[in-house]
């Protein structure tokens, strides 16, 4: 059976949290484990400069903090590349290139970037860069000729843009080099944990977060402080469950659901109060992230072993990406001195 290629990553803005490992990084470790794909995993360092291209050091900075993470989780050097996007000279290239076949009405109408800018305030000053995001990722994408990208819900119009990219570039220099990717998608209701305040999204600015680098103290007091039923004033008060999120929270990181199952029913009833389910809830994330936390730092001592990882796997990615180059070039005819 033919081996699929998988690309993923993230933008490194700063170190990553529960949220991206519900939603990402554990699917990432199983597929990786699987063996069925040449998984590619990209630091998109080019992609965080375009809203943060007057805070580079911050970009910089968090480089190696998603690296960290990353290893954390249980990526592994041997089994998957890890890339800086920024090293990969045959991607901006490739944007070039794609972005003569999309209109700027056809940009405009991306539901995502859309919610991006709405979302970062932009007005009518968004950068460039930004708005071609979609044409960026569809080189991030098509360069490594992945069949498979593991994303969230709400990135499936970018994924439907890179599909027509595809079949723009094929039809028009006919040539079918370029390959259409696929989402893969998280489990239903998994894709997206609510913050520590009980906001929809769990968010680096909106500071309710708990990252997989936090201290066991530091996580025992996020919990202690997370929203539950502003109602559930006593303990034999029937409380809330659907909506609360310490009760969210155990649906996704205890596995023992015959327990959580109890605790909803006494928690409904009455009799249970908040301070003693959120320590219960305080034992289920310390246990899964005091590996993760350790590993980290283990990591974390040898930085220079971290950059030697990322430089290596971007050299790899190098390779892979400047073949796919050389076959667009050759399609649309611009090799002139080959």
């Amino acid at each position: 059976m033919t081996k699929k290629n998988i690309l993923t990553g993230d933008r490194p803005t700063g170190k990553l949290h529960i949220g991206h490992y519900v939603g990402s990084l554990k699917n990432r470790v199983e597929l990786q484990n699987s063996g069925d794909y040449e998984t590619f995993i990209m630091i998109a360092d080019m992609q965080a400069l375009t809203d943060n291209a007057r805070d580079p050091e911050k970009i910089r900075h968090s480089l190696i903090q998603v690296a960290l993470d990353y290893l954390a989780v249980g990526i592994d050097p041997k089994k998957s590349t890890i890339l800086v996007q920024s090293q990969i000279p045959a991607l901006p290239e490739l944007t070039q290139h794609y972005s003569n076949l999309v209109t700027v009405s056809r940009l405009n109408r991306n539901p995502t970037v859309k919610t991006e800018i709405r979302q970062k305030k932009f007005g009518q000053s968004v950068p460039v860069g930004f708005a071609m995001y979609p044409i960026s990722q569809a080189a991030d994408i098509t360069a490594f000729k992945a069949t498979t990208v593991p994303v969230g819900d709400d990135q499936e119009p970018m994924l439907e843009q890179t599909r027509e990219i595809v079949r723009t570039f094929n039809s028009v220099y006919n040539d079918d080099i370029l390959v259409e990717p696929e989402g893969y998608f998280p489990p239903k209701g998994m894709g997206r944990i609510p913050g520590l305040d009980g906001n929809a999204k769990m968010s680096k600015s909106l500071g309710n977060a708990i990252y997989l680098s936090d201290d066991e103290d530091t996580i025992q007091k996020k919990i202690m402080s997370m929203y539950t039923d502003p109602n559930h004033v006593h303990v034999e008060d029937p409380g809330q469950v659907e909506g609360n999120t310490v009760f969210t929270y155990l649906d996704i990181f205890d596995p023992d659901k015959k327990k959580v199952q109890e605790l909803k029913d006494q928690y409904s009833h009455g009799g249970l109060g908040d301070v003693k389910i959120k320590r219960y809830l305080n034992d289920v994330l310390q246990a899964e992230l005091k590996p993760i936390r350790e590993r980290r730092e283990q990591y974390a001592k040898d930085e220079q072993g971290v950059y030697d990882i990322l430089k290596k796997g971007s050299e790899h990615a190098n390779v892979v990406a400047n073949q796919t180059l050389k076959e667009v070039r050759d399609a649309i005819g611009i090799n002139y001195f080959d």
